[in-house]
């Protein structure tokens, strides 16, 4: 899966564009530019949504994170 996304940071206006590359119901995989500056919990736009998913890191390496889906 390729899928273009947006995280938001939830204590300020700034946004990092991604890409999804693994999608379930409880989480995803997430490649980044760069994670330097990626807080552990964020929100997640996918594919230009307009409802935000409540993420929390589960993983790190490199140019991809692990989040797993906040209810």
């Amino acid at each position: 899966m390729l899928k273009g996304a947006k995280i938001v940071f939830r204590n300020s206006s700034s946004v990092v564009d991604c890409t999804v590359r693994n999608l379930s119901d409880a989480g995803a995989r997430l490649d980044v530019p760069s994670q330097a500056g990626i807080p552990d919990h964020f929100d997640l736009l996918i594919g230009g949504g307009d409802k935000p998913v409540k993420c929390v890191v589960r993983w790190r390496r490199l140019a991809s994170i692990g989040v797993a889906f906040e209810t």
